[in-house]
């Protein structure tokens, strides 16, 4: 099997991180070795240090049809590591005087229910607004459609569900609760406010200027992702392609397909401040704080978020991350600023469990494998 796979011995790396490098390749290796196949769906993984690549290996294939080798040019839909360019996006128009934080949902869709007058823009971003989560709007039949039936819902159609409700799940920012409805609503603000489409603000404003010439906002008959990896699901016989479901049309939320190599440039933009002052990336980095209670993620862990950006620390080090679920696909990003370690995790396979496997890489590169 032709995979890719590169390996850039740094010698500026601290010591404890110095002597793991000789042996990260082929203890990163045997950690994904499942992965490694001619024929099953797989996995890319990055790791960076400094900017620099110190590992990049695709495992497995981009589908089952062509069984085109993964590498790092391969696009994976990002699902929700797509909310860390929906944040950028609107950041951008608050740096050019367009949006505020403190802006109300209904100062921008004047349509839109009395409840939306006590949400602003800054609850959006960081989940603390209470909107209801619009798969649980959504009609239970439309969701579980064979493929061939699969009507899908776009951001329109969950603006248009929102406004159908009354209220919301609790009191505006007296709460943290993870919102995918918050997300695409974000987008649609993007789109309003710029007079733009969402993709193609993401286009103008980020991936053209990072020169991410393989990143775009998946809209099935008005683009098309080249070098496109398919999501798959494991059945007792065999591999299933499960790409698509009822909620993989909105943008907002999950929208972003990507490969490693842009994902590196998005990387590099964030530590070198080229889209944004660091005064401006500030609240993007600045946990929210709520009245009730600690934010809870989904699974129950503690939560620390701002805008696009998990922030909980890992084991004493400062830490942004995020990861993405969607049927098929399995996605995590593990940024380290203060030891300029970031590390990729993108899977096209929805066995693998990329967070943990982004974190045991970490383990080996910050010299913390024998700490529990």
């Amino acid at each position: 099997m032709k995979t890719l796979f590169r390996f850039v011995l740094i010698l500026s790396l601290p010591l404890p991180a110095m002597a793991q490098v000789p042996k990260l390749p082929e203890a990163i290796n045997k950690i994904l070795s499942p992965l490694q196949s001619n024929d099953e769906p797989g996995a890319a993984v990055l790791v960076l240090r400094d900017q620099q690549v110190v590992f990049e290996h695709g495992y497995g294939v981009s589908d089952l049809r062509t069984l085109h080798s993964i590498d790092g040019h391969t696009n994976f839909r990002l699902a929700s590591m797509t909310k860390q360019f929906t944040a950028m996006a609107i950041m951008l128009l608050v740096h050019d005087g367009k949006l505020h934080y403190e802006d109300h949902l209904t100062d921008l869709f004047p349509d839109f229910p009395a409840y939306g007058k006590a949400i602003t823009v800054r609850h959006l971003l960081n989940h603390t607004s209470g909107l209801q989560d619009y798969e649980d709007l959504m009609p239970s039949h439309a969701q579980n459609q064979p493929p061939a039936k699969l009507v899908q819902i776009h951001d329109e159609g969950v603006l248009d569900l929102l406004k159908r409700e009354r209220t919301t799940k609790f009191i505006p920012g007296t709460k943290w609760a993870y919102s995918n409805s918050g997300y695409v609503v974000l987008g649609l603000i993007v789109n309003k406010v710029s007079s733009e489409p969402f993709g193609q603000f993401l286009r103008d404003r980020i991936f053209v200027p990072l020169q991410m010439t393989d990143t775009l906002a998946y809209e099935k008959g008005k683009n098309e992702v080249y070098s496109r990896a398919y999501g798959h699901t494991k059945t007792t016989a065999s591999w299933q392609e499960t790409d698509q479901s009822s909620t993989s049309a909105t943008l907002g939320d999950g929208g972003v397909y990507s490969s490693l190599g842009d994902l590196a440039k998005w990387d590099r933009a964030l530590r070198n401040h080229q889209l944004l002052s660091p005064a401006e990336m500030q609240p993007a980095l600045t946990p929210v704080k709520v009245a009730d209670g600690k934010p809870r993620e989904p699974d129950g862990k503690s939560a620390e978020y701002g805008f696009g950006w998990f922030l909980n620390p890992y084991k004493g080090h400062a830490r942004m991350w995020h990861y993405g679920e969607t049927i098929g696909f399995r996605t995590a990003i593990e940024r380290f600023p203060d030891d300029k370690l970031t590390i990729i995790v993108l899977s096209n396979r929805a066995d693998v469990k990329a967070r943990e496997v982004a974190l045991q890489i970490a383990d080996l590169c910050l010299g913390l494998e024998t700490q529990k």
